[in-house]
């Protein structure tokens, strides 16, 4: 039985990759996940918040305000060198432990920043970079052609600049969902993950205070992924990798089959462990026997959508199925 599958052009040994979270922080932790069977691990991501608070924090200044005069960008660009450093350290180590694909991610606010750890990751030795682009429509002074017109600039200077392969993790806010992913897949990227999991928000009624509620994703949360996948995985012109909610072997299969070349886990392990890998590549397994499927190739995009049919016609065709029972 072949469980091998291509995404972004890299061959893995298995479709179920970890996606970026603190797991995969640790170089330890990610020689478990390839001895567990994970197809590849996308490194946790670089948020430029996080080099901006570095920077804060051992300079003791919040803005460039002449206690160091003209040394100020020297030591700001030092401090923010040694703590991008030290995760390019740990990539150059998983690949020299790793065999299994490694791949960058970052989250980035400035154009400079998408392009400069892009760069660095490429020169670590990532097999690919996933840009975290967690664009979201908060500010009434943000429009859809704003959202789109940063997208198509990142891509475009990365595009120029690396040659790994390139996917961009997206969220659900977009005014026109379907052009858009598609439109992203003929910039020539190598995939698209579907979807990054913004920050849920709680309110906790006895401080009177905005909090956040669990970041791990729930059980049976996969449903929004599926349609997507599903509609969209004929109809562009790169990979799609599934994310969001994926915790049995049955939601393995269940995205495959709508065509997702890759599936990333992540509240899974948290709640079960990092030999849980095992389990979701053994019953995989054992649905492909049970079915009769040498590989996944042969059953992968079985449920998709076909591009010539309209994807409003599937979905209301479903709606209809369930609301007035016909069959």
């Amino acid at each position: 039985m072949n469980t091998t599958a291509r995404y972004l052009g890299l061959e893995l040994r298995s479709p179920i990759i970890v996606g970026s979270c603190g797991l995969t922080a640790d170089v330890d932790k990610m020689v478990q996940m390839e001895q567990a069977g994970a197809g590849a691990v996308v490194i946790k991501s670089v948020f430029e918040e996080q080099i901006i608070y570095d920077i804060k924090r051992n300079t003791s200044i919040v803005a460039s305000d002449g206690n160091y005069g003209d040394s100020y960008e020297y030591i700001a660009a030092h401090v923010a060198d040694d703590s991008l450093e030290k995760h390019f350290a740990m990539v150059r180590e998983a690949k020299r432990r790793l065999t299994i694909p490694v791949i960058g991610s970052i989250n980035c606010f400035s154009h400079e920043s998408w392009l400069n750890y892009a760069s660095k990751f490429q020169e670590a030795g990532c097999d690919a970079i996933e840009l975290n682009m967690a664009i979201l429509p908060y500010e009434t002074t943000l429009s859809t052609d704003d959202v789109e017109r940063t997208f198509t600039q990142i891509i475009t200077a990365l595009k120029r600049l690396i040659t790994i392969p390139i996917s961009i993790k997206v969220g659900t806010y977009f005014t026109d969902m379907a052009k858009q992913l598609q439109q992203l897949s003929w910039m020539g990227i190598q995939g698209i993950t579907m979807f990054n999991k913004s920050v849920q928000v709680d309110v906790d009624t006895e401080s009177e205070t905005l909090k956040n509620a669990s970041w791990l994703t729930p059980e049976g949360d996969i449903h929004n992924t599926l349609r997507w996948i599903a509609l969209m995985s004929r109809k562009t012109r790169c990979d799609l990798s599934a994310s969001t909610g994926v915790y049995t072997p049955d939601d393995v299969v269940k995205m495959l089959l709508v065509g997702a070349n890759s599936v990333q886990v992540v509240s899974c392990l948290y709640k079960n462990g990092i030999d849980y890998l095992r389990q979701l590549n053994e019953g995989l397994q054992s649905w492909m026997t049970r079915k009769g499927y040498e590989s996944i190739s042969s059953f992968r995009g079985k449920l998709a959508v076909p591009p010539a049919e309209k994807a409003s016609i599937a979905m209301r065709t479903q709606f209809m199925k369930y609301f007035a029972e016909i069959v």
